[in-house]
């Protein structure tokens, strides 16, 4: 392992956010006067090349080990690459960075490729991560944008705009599916789940008196994850209790909907966090 740099600040009037070099990885989004919007786990690594737990993480060029369930490492080498830092645009209301990746090592990913990852904090957060294929052969990639959303307690949570919604249910032991979503959703054990669906989700936190909408844009799946009491015992860079206290939600086009980009053609997937108090 190698040290790390330490992350870039930014700063403005309205909030403050962070991003590290390494994997491009936002850890830290909070408007000015409320509590962190992206949760960070206490047990993660920031001093090493290991993968941060928390913030916002980029899975690129597979999803997990991929469509053949053989990939590694685990959400492909984004999150795990030191990333150059192209550009900063301030001003007195936000703060945008935009970050560049190319070509990675031709074991990992034989295809040329340019990758461009803008993130932009003020009273929102948002984040815009764009594939350019610069060879002269179409290449195939799932992709996502993993933000782990700060909640006072993932129990007391409600999700909705997913009401109708065909998903799959990746928790071991339970039924793949499709199953279609029913009303709003409240968590009540191990959840990972890939919803089929480019609706804007909105998570009701009473506790902390807040909903946050993720309005997504490029993406036809958004996982929502949380591994709960047990398995979170498993999950090395997570201290206890941690689990209760975040909400997975991925930003994504997976499996079937894995994206195949022509030569000199480019896609662009992001989501926008807005932060509401919550009316009672």
């Amino acid at each position: 392992m190698t040290a790390l740099l330490p992350p870039r600040s930014h700063l403005c009037s309205t909030a403050e956010g962070a991003v590290f070099h390494h994997g491009a990885h936002v850890t830290d989004w909070t408007p000015h006067g409320a509590e962190p919007v992206l949760w960070l786990s206490q047990n993660t690594d920031l001093d090493s090349d290991s993968v941060i737990r928390g913030g916002v993480s980029i899975c690129w060029p597979w999803y997990g080990a991929g469509i053949d369930g053989v990939a590694s490492p685990l959400h492909g080498f984004a999150s795990r690459t030191e990333w150059r830092l192209l550009d900063v645009a301030a001003s007195e209301q936000s703060v945008c960075a935009t970050y560049l990746l190319i070509d990675a090592p031709s074991d990992q990913f034989e295809f040329p490729h340019r990758l461009y990852y803008k993130v932009c904090f003020g009273e929102k957060f948002s984040a815009s991560f764009t594939v350019r294929n610069t060879g002269s052969r179409r290449f195939t990639f799932e992709e996502a944008l993993h933000a782990y959303v700060h909640v006072k307690d993932v129990r007391n949570i409600v999700l909705s705009g997913l009401d109708g919604s065909k998903y799959l249910d990746r928790v071991p032991g339970n039924e793949l599916g499709p199953h279609a979503q029913v009303g709003k959703l409240i968590l009540d054990g191990e959840t990972d789940r890939i919803y089929h669906s480019k609706a804007q989700i909105r998570i009701d936190d009473p506790e902390f008196g807040r909903r946050i909408s993720v309005v997504r844009t490029g993406s036809r799946d958004a996982v929502i994850w949380n591994p709960w009491a047990e398995k979170s015992t498993t999950v090395m860079d997570m201290a206890p209790g941690e689990w209760s206290e975040m909400i997975g939600i991925a930003t994504a086009n997976v499996a079937e909907h894995a994206v195949t980009l022509a030569p000199g053609k480019e896609h662009t997937m992001g989501f926008t966090l807005k932060v509401e108090p919550l009316l009672t």
